[in-house]
């Protein structure tokens, strides 16, 4: 069951098969050194296991440039993390896409996915947006992926601090505590990847979740409609809900410390507390179902 920011919002997310939730718990929350120098220390990583194969296979085919990145880590941690290498990896991503002709881009993610693609804009002008909000809902709701109408002075606020504080680093709770996704915007666009991804693969991290955000409406019926896609080998829907979730959580809140994270992160990194993300979003009581033994209270 959707938590009540997902029902403020609008927000939903369907799932076909209930066994594709893995039951997931919460341990002592990793530390903000995630890692140390070296191959061993990334080892040490709880979420190692999950990338070892790709981590590996860079090592082999290419070990001067698997030294490099493991060289260059301490350097991504001296940065906002992420800052940079989502925008340039989506950038770079576009216009290879563009060089094959091709709407599809690393992972599977759509290129250019438009409103058109989806709704008949022109069509549901002529109606409510109540009624726009239903549709969107009926179409998603039998789709594994997240989604939301967004009222539209909502997303202005949004909008407006992820022009200032364009990436943020959001915790998903983990059967071995948390692991941390840093999510950078690219234009209405919000990619998400892991924070070991980008320690092990740079500025070529791909997104592992992308939220799509459709102003079109917003002017004229005061909704911003949002849909998402995700790659299945990393995040199942509820996790990837979660996510967006806390975009809400840290970029809509009228909590000034909340939102301090946000401008933390991105200005002042060597002040930002990987912990204080963690006690956010405790307090907010997203992601419970994400817990083994942690049952949702019912009114």
């Amino acid at each position: 069951m959707a938590g009540p920011l997902l029902q403020a919002w609008g927000w939903g997310a369907a799932l076909r098969s209930r066994a594709a939730l893995r039951p997931l718990g919460l341990l002592a929350p990793p530390c903000r050194e995630l890692a140390g120098p070296g191959e061993a220390a990334l080892e040490e990583n709880p979420f190692y296991g999950k990338y070892r194969h790709k981590i590996q296979e860079l090592r082999r085919s290419s070990p001067d440039v698997f030294e490099s990145r493991m060289e260059k880590r301490h350097e991504v941690k001296k940065q906002p993390v992420g800052y940079s290498s989502q925008g340039e990896f989506v950038r770079c991503m576009e216009e290879k896409a563009d060089g094959l002709g091709t709407n599809a881009s690393k992972g599977g993610f759509t290129k250019d996915k438009t409103l058109d693609s989806i709704l008949n804009v022109e069509m549901v002008k002529e109606k409510s947006a109540e009624e726009i909000k239903q549709i969107w809902n009926q179409y998603f709701s039998a789709k594994d992926t997240v989604y939301a109408v967004i009222p539209a002075e909502k997303f202005d606020l949004i909008w407006k601090r992820a022009q200032k504080c364009p990436s943020f680093l959001y915790a998903l709770p983990r059967k071995e505590g948390y692991e941390f996704f840093v999510g950078q915007w690219s234009g209405t666009e919000l990619h998400f990847t892991s924070l070991i991804n980008i320690q092990t693969q740079g500025e070529t991290a791909p997104s592992q979740l992308v939220l799509y955000h459709y102003p079109e409406l917003q002017k004229e019926k005061g909704i911003v409609l949002m849909t998402a896609e995700m790659d299945s080998k990393f995040l199942v829907v509820h996790e990837a809900q979660c996510l967006a979730n806390q975009v809400q959580l840290f970029y809509a809140t009228d909590r000034s410390e909340t939102y301090e994270l946000v401008e933390t992160f991105n200005h002042r990194s060597s002040e930002f507390k990987y912990m204080s993300v963690i006690a956010e979003l405790e307090q907010s009581g997203l992601g419970k179902e994400l817990r083994p033994g942690q049952v949702s209270d019912k009114s």
